[in-house]
């Protein structure tokens, strides 16, 4: 099956794909000619920009053929991840903004549970400020861009899955040592030269997740803005139909792209991750659109959005969401 053909050599090809700087994802998709999608399944890569051949490196072009599968090269620009509005809601339902209290604001994606308690569900930038909260942490709504305070807090930060990031602190004691003498050695010589010491990480992600418990249960509600109650949670394929009730551009809706896409994503200051096995729409989201819900046409929830860029939005995967977490779709 040619379908099966792609993938495997997407699985094959991806992390020699991904180390091209000019590339930010490479999944599985309908190949597109002249704006028109076509039946032909292909390596769908996505670059920052689109240039011609001439202007790139040898090792730069993206080769027609990989493995047994045709490319297809599409221009995304840089995926980020989504984040900075609205109202103060009692109870709040899903679609709404809120974020910790050090962030500018995300969405409130759906609530989870655990056991007999119910959580709020959004991403881990937007609940736990990418890695540096703490359970317990105030979670406020609206979110601090949208004027939230302290005084507007919802929930407490719960749990998050952290974010493996490429370049993080060095975490070695003896070598942080060195460095720091080093340092003191070049400020007394006059140089104006420092080292600074970071961790290298291979590890990719699954997710962009985190939970928040409640105050109390009726500062929440288990309605989605402008969608309704979720009915549980389901899958999503390549040309499924989705929607999302976001703080920033509201309802939008558009189809599932690609599947099994590994994506580069720039987090600013943070650093940059690399996910695996994600779902890419088309632009049905902008900044503060993170952590929405994203649901199939019959109100299954299938992913929660995390990031983006001018023409795509990435979408985690919601089962691999239910497995870090342990949750599961409060319906």
């Amino acid at each position: 099956m040619v379908m099966d053909k792609v993938r495997v050599a997407k699985r094959e090809y991806a992390e020699i794909i991904m180390k091209n700087k000019n590339v930010v994802a490479c999944g599985v998709g309908y190949k597109r000619v002249k704006g028109v999608v076509t039946d032909e399944p292909a390596v769908v890569i996505s670059v920052i920009k689109k240039l011609p051949p001439e202007a790139l490196a040898i090792d730069d072009i993206i080769p027609r053929i990989v493995g047994e599968a045709k490319t297809d090269v599409i221009e995304t620009g840089v995926i980020r991840a989504l984040q900075a509005p609205t109202d103060k809601w009692r109870p709040a339902p899903g679609g709404v903004s809120i974020g910790h209290i050090d962030i500018t604001a995300g969405t409130l994606g759906c609530l989870v549970t655990r056991g007999s308690e119910l959580f709020i569900l959004s991403n881990n930038h937007v609940l736990a400020n990418s890695n540096q909260a703490s359970p317990g942490d105030p979670i406020i709504q609206p979110g601090r861009y949208d004027g939230g305070t302290a005084d507007d807090r919802i929930a407490v930060l719960e749990a998050f899955v952290p974010i493996h990031f490429r370049k993080s602190p060095s975490e070695c004691p003896v070598f942080n040592i060195v460095v720091s003498l080093f340092n003191i050695f070049a400020a007394t010589a006059g140089s104006m030269y420092r080292l600074s010491g970071h961790r290298i990480t291979a590890e990719r992600n699954l997710v962009d997740a985190a939970i928040a418990r409640p105050l109390s249960s009726d500062l929440v509600e288990r309605r989605i803005l402008n969608i309704g109650v979720p009915k549980g949670s389901g899958e999503a394929v390549l040309g499924t139909a989705v929607k999302k009730s976001g703080r920033t551009t509201g309802l939008t809706i558009d189809d599932i792209q690609q599947v099994d896409a590994t994506v580069q994503v720039n987090y600013g200051s943070a650093g940059t991750a690399v996910f695996e096995d994600q779902l890419i729409a088309g632009a049905m989201s902008q900044g503060g659109d993170s952590g929405s819900a994203v649901l199939d046409q019959e109100g299954y929830v299938v992913g929660l959005l995390f990031a983006g860029s001018d023409n795509s939005t990435i979408i985690n995967r919601i089962q691999n969401v239910k497995t870090a977490l342990d949750v599961s779709i409060a319906t």
